[in-house]
């Protein structure tokens, strides 16, 4: 995975890197949802706001939380339905060459 987009404020803004990565864990734990729906979630926000590095830091996340290809795929075709074909367009830049598992 490339470098961390926020590892510059380790020494910008330590305290607002703690709280960004304080709400995120708050976000993504495991609760009512699984935290491998949660990253499928955020990845189709991400798609629809034309985040490519975003949604493929998340496929990789949720990839390691478990989620398969076919999970994946399916939650681009609910972003397509919502969002329309860039956020295909998103997406696919996104995980060209990832190895995501069946």
């Amino acid at each position: 995975m490339s470098e961390d987009p926020l590892k510059i404020l380790e020494t910008l803004d330590p305290e607002l890197l703690k709280l960004v990565e304080d709400t995120s864990e708050l976000a993504l734990a495991d609760g009512a949802l699984p935290k491998k729906f949660k990253l499928l979630i955020a990845l189709a926000l991400d798609a629809s706001l034309g985040a490519v590095q975003g949604v493929r830091a998340l496929a990789q996340e949720a990839t390691q939380a478990g989620a398969t290809r076919g999970e994946i795929m399916e939650t681009l075709r609910v972003v397509y339905y919502v969002s329309g074909v860039g956020s295909v367009y998103t997406a696919a830049q996104a995980l060209r060459g990832l190895d995501l598992r069946e």
